[in-house]
């Protein structure tokens, strides 16, 4: 398999070859997780219509790191496409919020869906935040786990209880490389499809993805050779959840050796901004829904006009006029009228490849870039503390 150019010698050789196997995969991993969740459609609803149907229900997307801004990037999505259903509110909380704050993050006898998205379903906070909303919820809470793996200890613990579905993606997406890739965007839209939100078909989704992983390498590099130490990754509504997620995978594979913020584009300018300088790359996720899309051109202007860094946009259609820069716009080959939710997978596979070669470039290997074993693939030194007060 090759690449962006780099061949799988190169890649073996570079310590690399999971991480771009992984990358690489997820037009055609998209296309069997549809499939795969049109064939659980009838337990999927039987499922979620009676919590759906419930008075002043609550939704409650969690996981920790990577898989708590999946929840983020559905949030705004699944809000919109429950808007006839007032009662029902729908929040993204992380499992190392509920874990250490359960009374802040749980409430007693509110009808609640915990969905639990998880990679291995092994890490502390996954497991623990499943049993405190049993603990402090009690009877009325009810289960979804999106998870890639079979024998996780998430997938094996609620396989078998009745207020619970387990939605498990093929075994591809389960990530053997540090970074999450196809797994992050393997559980967005397993989980976008399982609540039928609006999307693209996944056959529209992997064309896009594979004609910027076909068409895009001279671009990227062009990008990783400038050399940028800092990057800002900007987005509104849920692609606010895709930039922290993009953020984090440039953070991750360059072992911290490259800065990385993440923000809205509007509240870049109170503070966060400061972080610009030449050797900045912004990278601008631009929304698909016209009126957000003003905020976000506006600063694209903003950016330009002021020359600190290089600003590289990222959407459906390229900006025109004064936010335009032709060699530093990627027009995402999607349906003009794509929703956000739709854009986030596609534009990830950019962010992932920036983040691939800016590892290379430093002299990392992407597949385990913590030098130091700082952090882990699956999280360890966690102490989880009991929970003993009493509930009303």
């Amino acid at each position: 398999m090759t690449l962006l150019h780099l061949t799988p010698s190169d890649l073996e050789r570079r310590g690399a070859p999971h991480t771009a196997r992984e990358i690489a995969q997820q037009p055609a991993v998209w296309q069997r997780l549809e499939a795969l969740v049109a064939s659980r459609r009838a337990a999927l609803d039987t499922f979620l219509a009676p919590l759906l149907a419930a008075p002043a229900a609550r939704i409650v997307l969690t996981g920790a790191g990577s898989s708590a801004f999946i929840g983020q990037c559905l949030t705004p999505a699944l809000v919109q496409a429950l808007a006839d259903r007032p009662g029902v509110r729908v929040e993204a909380i992380a499992t190392t919020d509920i874990v250490s704050n359960p009374e802040q993050c749980l409430t007693p006898g509110v009808p609640t869906l915990l969905v639990s998205f998880a990679r291995s379903g092994n890490s502390p906070e996954s497991l623990a935040a499943v049993a405190l909303a049993d603990q402090v919820v009690g009877g009325d809470c009810r289960h979804l786990a999106v998870t890639c793996a079979a024998e996780g200890k998430l997938a094996t613990e609620l396989s078998s209880r009745l207020d619970a579905l387990v939605l498990l993606l093929p075994d591809e997406t389960h990530d053997r490389a540090f970074a999450m890739t196809s797994s992050f965007t393997g559980m967005l839209l397993a989980a976008a499809w399982a609540f039928q939100l609006p999307l693209p078909p996944a056959k529209v989704l992997g064309h896009a993805a594979q004609q910027l992983l076909d068409t895009e390498a001279g671009r990227l590099q062009s990008l990783t050779d400038s050399g940028f130490e800092r990057i800002v990754v900007l987005g509104s509504n849920g692609l606010q959840g895709l930039a922290r997620e993009a953020a984090l995978k440039i953070l991750e594979l360059t072992d911290g050796r490259v800065v990385a913020l993440a923000d809205s584009p509007l509240g870049f300018r109170h503070g966060p901004k400061t972080i610009l300088n030449d050797r900045t790359l912004v990278l601008m996720l631009l929304s698909g829904d016209p009126y957000t899309a003003r905020y976000d051109l506006d600063l694209l202007r903003e950016l330009r006009r002021e020359q600190r860094g290089r600003v590289t946009s990222l959407g459906a259609r390229k900006p025109e006029g004064a936010a335009a820069a032709p060699a530093d716009d990627v027009a995402l080959a999607l349906p003009l009228d794509t929703p956000d939710l739709g854009l986030a997978p596609v534009a990830l596979v950019f962010a992932q490849c920036l983040a691939l070669l800016a590892s290379l470039r430093l002299g990392i290997t992407p597949d385990n870039p913590s030098a130091t074993g700082t952090v882990t693939r699956v999280v360890s030194g966690v102490t989880i503390h009991p929970f003993d007060r009493p509930q009303p």
